[in-house]
C-alpha cells in the first residue's frame, strides 16, 4: 500500500483541506486518553452506520448516525467552535473563498 500523504493544515491547526474543503479538526486540548475514546465510538458508529445500512434498518441506522454525530460533536468537529478568539466557523467552505485562500494557493492542485 503506498504511503499516504497527510492533508494540508491551516496555518492555525484548526482545518485540514481535503479535495479543496475545510474540514474543521478536533480540539487539541482534549487530553489524549479521552481524543482516543471518541476516536475509537467514532469508528464503532461509523462502522454501525454500515451494518444499518446494509440491513436496511431505519431505527438502528438513526441511532448509529446519532452516535457518529455526538462523536463528533464531543470531539469538536462539530457544534460549537473550540477556539476562542472570535473566529468564524469555516467548516465545509472551499479554501479558495476564504482567509486561507492565499495560504491555499502555495499548494499544488489536488
Amino acid at each position: 500500500m503506498a504511503d499516504r500523504v497527510p492533508p494540508p493544515v491551516t496555518p492555525d491547526g484548526r482545518y485540514i483541506v481535503v479535495r479543496g474543503r475545510l474540514w474543521r479538526r478536533a480540539n487539541p486540548d482534549l487530553p489524549e486518553e479521552r481524543r482516543q475514546a471518541l476516536v475509537d465510538e467514532l469508528m464503532h458508529a461509523r462502522r454501525a452506520v454500515r451494518t444499518a445500512k446494509a440491513a436496511n434498518n431505519a431505527p438502528a441506522l438513526a441511532d448509529a448516525r446519532a452516535r457518529v454525530d455526538a462523536a463528533k460533536v464531543a470531539l469538536g468537529e462539530r457544534g460549537p467552535v473550540w477556539w476562542q478568539d472570535g473566529a468564524p466557523d469555516l467548516n465545509r467552505h472551499m479554501a479558495r473563498t476564504t482567509p486561507y485562500a492565499d495560504w491555499y494557493a502555495t499548494f499544488p492542485p489536488d
